[in-house]
């Protein structure tokens, strides 16, 4: 899906009145702001950086070898564009990888399930075989008696509203975190969740689950296998599984934070922070999620390079590691820089696919005064204050550092999110390059307008 018509419109005015547009801005900034926003509508790098680190790396799941190739291929390509400097920043963490996943039915009704193991999910001893207890959410498997799930398959068939904003992963996120811990601690075997995701595709969301002392097996149960598994249990005969789930896990890995800066000319100790994180699950190859973050952010932020005049404060580009099983990367950067976090003016994030930006959330008036001007032109609206910067970025706000958001529409990313499905061909490289645009006008804005 491409742009609407409006924004196409817009966007075009832009370019037309741009001269009575910049001169309502202070001193050029503006004009400035409007000129980078005109060149990330006709860049082809983002497009560029997501194609090529998805088909010359493909999935990178944190800590193994695709992940470190990708490190690398990144950092390559950073030290090819207009940054001032570009450098890694090791982290550890534990590693999980799988290697196999299988389920079925045995009774009352033998048929294959399509299931993805959860990060961190326990393995099994060869397949394992009980009884399900079937459950529509978290509260009705803490409320059950112990009998009811003792010894049983735990089946948890909680559904995912499709949101705008992706607030319905949000409420349902949490049945993945805590199913698994909260099923051991009743005696059960194993956990199958409905996959977190809007889809109706027999493609599986995995993600992270809690990390614990001798977890689980969990996994996700694709939605129309949920659905048939619900069918068949509503039937009233007793349903038994068969599972078998075969993973690795080793308490230390490593990998690293890729980092890039465009030094500001006046006050270059003080930075504006943009990212996304650079790893991904081992499904599909991680287009969306977030290669195209990658892209968006690092593509932004040469455009600001490029300037003859750099804004008054740096451009940090922070590639964080391990984002997938717990936001390692984001964590381990908030703590090393603790003593200079006073010097982020704005940290934010692109994790959220490549469909167009429709909102600019910021509670800073000075900033919203200066960008709408500019973002008007690619239908992007006046928001509110931001509530978040995206998911590697809560550690520094929880720091105090201030944040901004540019709003994606997530209408149907959680089709593809976590899935096999997360590949190229999911990115309209036309929304990719508004995405471009206004991160590179609000990133320069707000390292130049420095309040």
């Amino acid at each position: 899906m491409s742009l609407n018509k409006k924004s196409r419109v817009l966007a075009l005015l832009a370019l037309c009145f741009l001269p009575s547009i910049v001169q309502t801005q202070d001193g050029g900034v503006g004009d400035t702001a409007a000129q980078l926003r005109d060149a990330g509508m006709k860049s082809g790098l983002a497009w560029e950086i997501v194609e090529g680190l998805t088909t010359e790396v493909g999935p990178r799941l944190a800590g193994t070898e695709a992940d470190h190739r990708a490190v690398e291929w990144t950092k390559r390509k950073l030290e090819s564009l207009a940054f001032d400097e570009v450098w890694l920043e090791r982290i550890e963490f534990p590693v999980w990888v799988r290697y196999h996943e299988s389920a079925k039915i045995v009774a009352p009704f033998p048929q294959k399930l399509h299931i993805s193991a959860l990060g961190y999910s326990g393995s099994t001893d060869g397949e394992v075989t009980a009884d399900v207890a079937g459950f529509t959410s978290l509260e009705a498997l803490q409320e059950a008696p112990l009998d009811q799930v003792d010894g049983k398959i735990v089946f948890i068939n909680y559904f995912t509203e499709r949101t705008r904003t992706g607030a319905g992963y949000g409420h349902s996120v949490k049945v993945r975190y805590d199913a698994g811990q909260l099923a051991k601690e009743k005696g059960a075997v194993a956990v199958l969740i409905r996959s977190i995701g809007t889809d109706s595709h027999r493609f599986p969301h995995t993600g992270v689950t809690t990390l614990s002392t001798d977890p689980l097996p969990a996994a996700a149960l694709s939605a129309p296998d949920a659905d048939q598994l619900a069918r068949i249990m509503e039937r009233g005969d007793a349903v038994r599984i068969s599972l078998f789930i075969r993973v690795a896990y080793r308490e230390t890995g490593y990998s690293w934070n890729v980092i890039a800066q465009v030094n500001g000319r006046e006050t270059p100790e003080k930075v504006v922070l943009i990212g996304a994180h650079l790893d991904s699950w081992d499904l599909g190859t991680g287009a969306l999620d977030d290669g195209a973050g990658v892209a968006i952010t690092a593509a932004a932020a040469h455009l600001i390079g490029e300037l003859p005049q750099k804004p008054r404060s740096s451009i940090r580009l922070v590639l964080f590691g391990n984002e997938e099983a717990g936001l390692w990367g984001a964590k381990q950067y908030a703590a090393a820089n603790a003593g200079i976090l006073g010097d982020h003016l704005y940290a934010s994030e692109s994790d959220f696919g490549a469909r167009a930006i429709w909102r600019f959330d910021t509670d800073n008036p000075v900033l919203m005064e200066a960008a709408m001007p500019v973002l008007e032109m690619l239908g992007i609206e006046k928001g509110e204050a931001a509530s978040s910067g995206g998911p590697d970025i809560g550690p520094l706000q929880d720091r105090g550092v201030r944040i901004f958001r540019l709003q994606q529409d997530g209408s149907d990313y959680f089709d593809y999110h976590h899935t096999a499905d997360d590949t190229l061909d999911k990115i309209d490289p036309e929304q990719l390059r508004q995405n471009v645009a206004a991160w590179a006008a609000v990133s320069y804005l707000a390292a130049e307008l420095e309040d």
